[in-house]
């Protein structure tokens, strides 16, 4: 079944291939023939065919003479226009990489303008802390003066209604003595 199947496909690309090629065939078309083919006749005389000969050699030589100067000019045209493009691709990924670092100098600017902000945000945030924290420092120092006032207030009050040891014999021996005359 194999080799059938094979056979069968063979054949098929055979078909396909000539067809292909009877197809060019039929559609060629053939260049004019030119008057130069077929012209020569044989000259008699042996010096008149060297003399035609010489001046087909030197016809033939301006000819490729012509051909290599053409080819010439179309290399060096064909360079130039090669040159010309490896200018303009070379002219426009410089352009391009200046753009990209133009680009990400500009990222790099607006990421430091960031930090920065960021660094002035944590430094406002740090000096209000700081401030909260020597304000509260503040009022428990306020605090704590205010009791030690209002305690030694109250000792100052207490302390007025105390007499001195002395101050107490002598109150009592004036009452003493006051109480004894009468």
């Amino acid at each position: 079944m194999s080799t059938f199947f094979r056979s069968s496909l063979r054949s098929f690309a055979t078909t396909a291939k000539s067809a292909h090629h009877n197809n060019h065939r039929d559609n060629h078309k053939f260049l004019p023939p030119t008057s130069f083919l077929g012209s020569w006749e044989a000259p008699k005389d042996p010096k008149e065919a060297e003399a035609k000969l010489a001046q087909l050699r030197r016809d033939y030589a301006k000819q490729v003479k012509e051909l290599r100067k053409e080819y010439i000019e179309e290399m060096e045209l064909m360079r130039l226009e090669k040159q010309r493009k490896d200018e303009a691709r070379r002219e426009a990924l410089r352009v391009a990489t200046e753009e990209r670092k133009r680009l990400k100098a500009q990222e790099a600017e607006i990421r430091a303008q960031q930090r920065n902000i960021e660094q002035q945000q944590f430094r406002e945030t740090l000096l209000k802390e700081r401030a909260e924290k020597l304000e509260y420092w503040r009022r428990k120092v306020k605090m704590h003066e205010e009791k030690k006032a209002e305690k030694n207030e109250l000792l100052r009050r207490q302390s007025s209604m105390w007499v001195d040891e002395a101050e107490i014999e002598k109150q009592i021996l004036d009452t003493v003595i006051a109480t004894t005359h009468f």
